[in-house]
């Protein structure tokens, strides 16, 4: 795959609405709300199902999985 990574603004900005704390589906589904594209959505899907408490445990979590 030859598509950059997505950073950190650009994910928190399909994020926007998320109400913290919030499950993983509450962030997926914000996301898709919010247009994600599929390589966010991608990202996002491959989350631990879990409570985040702030959007920087989101970029954390993300972080940890894009490597």
């Amino acid at each position: 795959m030859t598509a950059r990574s997505p950073n950190p603004v650009e994910i928190q900005s399909y994020l926007k609405g998320v109400a913290y704390p919030a499950t993983k589906d509450d962030i997926v589904d914000q996301a898709k709300s919010n247009e994600a594209p599929e390589r966010i959505m991608e990202l996002l899907d491959r989350m631990t199902d879990r409570e985040y408490d702030t959007p920087a445990a989101v970029t954390r979590e993300l972080g940890s999985i894009q490597k």
